[in-house]
């Protein structure tokens, strides 16, 4: 899977999960720039992430993320 199809993926998972339909992601989008983006959500999102790429992610691997594009870094190397 190409990156920008993750990226088409992880934006649709961004706004459902938060509800925005507006959300854009780019690689540096951090949860400081998504106002929706808590500690909660965080949770949602790894979970539904987990799913729709059918990956599991260690403890350690997702509190290293710090924006989006080691997201997306994550998926690729588990994929690939």
């Amino acid at each position: 899977m190409e990156r920008k199809e993750i990226f088409e993926k992880l934006t649709g998972i961004f706004r459902q999960v938060m509800d925005n339909e507006d959300i854009v992601l780019e690689e540096s989008t951090t949860a400081e720039d998504i106002e929706e983006w808590d500690s909660l959500t965080h949770v949602q999102l790894i979970e539904k992430i987990q799913d729709v790429f059918g990956l599991k992610f260690s403890a350690k691997e997702m509190m290293s993320w710090e924006d989006v594009g080691e997201f997306v870094d994550s998926i690729e190397g588990k994929l690939n």
